[in-house]
């Protein structure tokens, strides 16, 4: 009868490997995640809002939007900043952002609407 204690080295080492091959895959994603992280800080990622424009100038450009989820935001506008259309008070647009910095800076703006006026 073989001895238990001539196995124990051997399932020791199998339960080694196999807890560090589970280990691997949860390993790989925090170094995917952290590498994401790093990423997102070089180049974050662009959000959306849509709105009507109520203020706009050179340097910045506030966009409202209504209904139940009202909202205002305001945009810093840079050299880089690129506008498709007519961009105006009261033009219905779309804008791309990017946080940077604790400010808010609008990425491309795109005029869904030109400004229409009544005409009673």
């Amino acid at each position: 009868m073989k001895r238990i204690d001539s196995f124990l080295p051997a399932v020791l080492a199998a339960l080694s490997l196999t807890a560090a091959l589970q280990g691997a895959p949860a390993q790989a994603a925090a170094r995917h995640a952290a590498a994401a992280s790093e990423g997102h800080k070089k180049g974050a990622a662009l959000h959306q809002f849509s709105g009507t424009v109520t203020s706009v100038d050179k340097t910045s450009l506030t966009v409202a939007k209504s209904g139940k989820e009202a909202k205002t935001m305001v945009f810093a506008r840079s050299a880089d900043t690129r506008t498709t259309g007519d961009l105006e008070k009261d033009a219905h647009v779309t804008v791309w952002y990017r946080e940077d910095g604790g400010q808010v800076v609008a990425h491309r703006v795109v005029v869904k609407s030109p400004t229409r006026t009544a005409s009673r």
